[in-house]
């Protein structure tokens, strides 16, 4: 395969050779593997994209309450607070973070969200990509072009690592959601390749051994909060490898690191309910209450 990589120095080398960026060499090998044109396979991205706005703002504009019952409400309510202009974090971050609560609340209540790289981890890559855009003034096609260099991060997780919360616990599931985000950012600033792979390799590290410890099992909290944790990281990340900050370890040394915690943690902290703050007494009484025979 002409564009085939397997990991995030032969991807490198891929851009370096072509002359293209992550994003390029990413629409590329999905031509060579489907045989469909670029334009079909832009098209496809476009859908996504437009199905990560509706979600990001649906739980801004309207209070959405999760299946569950454990979280809903909270994008409105940051939103809200952002509007005061009295934030600490700042506007740009707080508008970022409140369409990544929108967008799991949306997830949490059954709705349409596009699961990138999975569900618990769906709302930071819309959070980061559609308000980095809005600051950037990014057209259509660059936003497209992002995701296309965040996927190209996904892939390389998936190849040489995990996006399991069950296998890699926390970090690996918004970790690897938090590296895309960043890498798309940097590449749809005008950053290099390299710079790209730097912010992924730095927002591994700020959440390498995260446990998932969803209460009840239900992939509402504490997931939601840390997706906002995870736009944070990612946007830190990005403007750090943008700045010329790099990563001391590199990217794919940073992955390997990532999958032998996650398979060093202990199964009560990946995903099973057995550990954390899904044990806690609050933990615990939620558990309950919500698995109690109906009478």
């Amino acid at each position: 395969m002409d564009y085939g990589f397997r990991n995030g120095k032969e991807l490198i080398d891929l851009c370096r050779t072509h002359e293209k960026n992550m994003g390029q060499i990413m629409i590329l090998r999905e031509m060579e593997i489907s045989g469909r044109s670029m334009e079909y396979i832009r098209g496809e991205m476009k859908e996504k994209l437009e199905i990560m706005r509706a979600a990001a703002e649906k739980g801004i504009e309207n209070e959405i309450k999760s299946v569950g019952g454990l979280i809903g409400g909270e994008a409105r309510k940051l939103n809200d607070w952002n509007k005061k202009d009295k934030s600490i974090s700042g506007t740009v971050m707080n508008k970022a973070v409140a369409r990544a609560l929108s967008v799991m609340e949306v997830n949490a209540s059954m709705g349409h969200i596009v699961a990138a790289p999975t569900a618990g981890s769906c709302g930071i890559l819309p959070g980061v990509i559609i308000t980095a855009g809005e600051t950037l003034e990014s057209t259509e096609d660059e936003h497209i072009d992002g995701l296309f260099a965040a996927s190209a991060v996904g892939l390389l997780v998936m190849q040489n690592a995990t996006v399991s919360g069950a296998e890699g616990g926390c970090q690996a599931e918004t970790g690897t959601a938090a590296a895309m985000a960043s890498a798309g950012v940097v590449q749809m600033a005008g950053g290099t390749p390299e710079m790209s792979l730097h912010a992924g390799a730095m927002t591994f590290k700020n959440v390498m051994g995260l446990i998932c410890d969803p209460i009840a099992g239900l992939v509402e909290s504490p997931c939601q909060k840390r997706n906002a944790l995870g736009v944070a990281n990612a946007m830190v990340s990005a403007d750090m490898a943008l700045s010329g900050i790099e990563s001391l370890i590199p990217f794919d040394e940073v992955v390997e690191a990532m999958l032998r915690v996650g398979k060093a943690l202990p199964a009560t902290f990946r995903e099973t309910a057995m550990g954390g703050l899904a044990t806690t007494p609050t933990g615990i009484k939620i558990s309950k209450e919500l698995y109690a025979p109906k009478i």
